[in-house]
């Protein structure tokens, strides 16, 4: 059998902890994972799609069999460009799993031959939310406990330069 490859889909608008938890456990479970940064041009992103891609690819460093890339279109034309067969879904609450259940089984009409697999965020991270943590940023909150260090740090130097920050 060949290796395992898997994509971990999602804005990461910006990366959280609570995704920072998904790469990693992930990353476990499978050969090669793939982390992909979705182009969504119906949504206006905080952050640029190839700043998404640099953070992530600074904050993920430190695991080898990780890889950063950006996508637009169908996940399952990207799963399949890839090589990729596993698609990976955080679910934080029952609310996120109607939705994930319905994308899922979507996918799995597209493409038979691509399964998802749900991991449970931790409980420690259950609440967190990308648009949770740029709320906390436009205020001026402490985001160390909430994202990355660096990634912290380019949520304030965003916020200042917008103009966003309501301190």
């Amino acid at each position: 059998m060949g290796k395992t490859i898997a994509i971990y889909p999602g804005s990461f608008d910006p990366v959280t902890r609570g995704h920072m938890d998904i790469i990693e456990r992930a990353s476990k479970t499978v050969d090669h994972l793939i982390v992909g940064v979705l182009v969504n041009s119906a949504k206006s992103p905080l952050f640029t799609v190839e700043e998404r891609v640099a953070l992530l690819k600074q904050v993920t460093a430190q695991y080898p069999n990780v890889e950063i890339r950006s996508f637009e279109g169908l996940l399952v034309d990207f799963a399949r460009a890839s090589g990729a067969h596993i698609l990976i879904r955080g679910l934080r609450a029952v609310t996120d799993f109607e939705y994930e259940l319905q994308m899922s089984q979507t996918n799995q009409k597209l493409d038979p031959n691509i399964e998802t697999m749900f991991l449970t965020t931790s409980i420690e991270y259950s609440y967190l939310s990308s648009t949770t943590v740029r709320e906390i940023a436009a205020f001026g909150g402490d985001l160390t406990q909430f994202v990355p260090e660096a990634v912290a740090l380019e949520l304030e130097k965003k916020m200042n330069t917008k103009g966003e920050c309501n301190k």
